[in-house]
């Protein structure tokens, strides 16, 4: 049997009502779990979802109309699927190239790389965090944010380049989400963020293993790729007792 595989599902909140443009908080809302059986794949809200609900109005999927529902599938739900380029398509290798993937990846892969996005909806997908048998970690993810920094700041984010060093600093004042996990050049431009829903797992890996963590470029996509995808960022830590992505809003809404 293969081991299990999990992505989460996050929901950024938007709402532009009576001029209210939203918090623009991100808020993990879904588990998708991939294992071997006749219907491998899983789906659950998780209590990030009612989170969520209560704060920003977070409505169910139509495909997932329960909150409260187990939703188990011999196939890959659509909400993903429409989230992975066709390998028809005559891009679809340059594709690749732009998530630092090689030709044979498979959807779960993709969408580990690509972060879901799509334009006409407010969702992001993500993998779950593993932790190796010695305590060190590995996340991969697309810089948030970097289209609202200085223009000095997003001059230098176009010079970058694959493995160059990049500094991770904590900010504790955020208007937004009050703490964030700032990225930052070694010549000190801020040029974005690590996305909000790893900032819990990536701040304890910060205060328990200080000096022991380091980020740098993976890979820097021009146009006209997304631009929720320009700059593929690494970062490598360690934790001591803490394990990832246990926190409450990560905990499934049915056992």
């Amino acid at each position: 049997m293969t081991a299990t595989k999990t992505l989460y599902l996050a929901w950024q909140d938007t709402r532009d009502e009576d001029n209210y443009s939203g918090s623009r908080l991100w808020f993990p809302v879904g588990r998708l779990d991939i294992e071997d059986g006749e219907y491998p794949y899983r789906f659950r809200y998780t209590k990030g979802a009612e989170e969520a609900n209560e704060k920003a109005g977070f409505p169910p999927l139509p495909e997932f109309p329960d909150l409260h529902r187990e939703y188990q599938s011999s196939e890959l739900f659509p909400i993903f699927t429409n989230r992975i380029m066709s390998p028809k398509r005559p891009d679809f290798a340059n594709y690749l190239r732009t998530l630092n993937l090689g030709e044979e990846a498979d959807p779960i892969e993709i969408l580990s790389a690509n972060g879901g996005r799509r334009a006409t909806d407010t969702f992001e997908v993500f993998p779950k965090l593993v932790k190796d048998a010695d305590g060190g970690f590995v996340s991969r993810f697309f810089l948030h944010g970097w289209r609202h920094v200085s223009e000095a700041a997003q001059t230098r984010l176009q010079s970058l380049t694959p493995g160059e060093k990049l500094y991770v600093a904590l900010e504790l004042t955020n208007p937004l989400s009050e703490m964030a996990v700032q990225i930052q050049t070694t010549d000190y431009h801020m040029i974005g963020w690590a996305p909000r829903y790893l900032v819990d797992d990536l701040t304890i890996a910060m205060a328990e293993a200080p000096g022991k963590y380091s980020a740098s470029v993976v890979r820097v996509n021009p146009q006209p790729a997304p631009s929720r995808q320009r700059v593929l960022v690494e970062m490598r830590s360690y934790w001591d007792k803490h394990e990832p992505m246990t926190g409450p809003d990560f905990q499934p809404l049915v056992d």
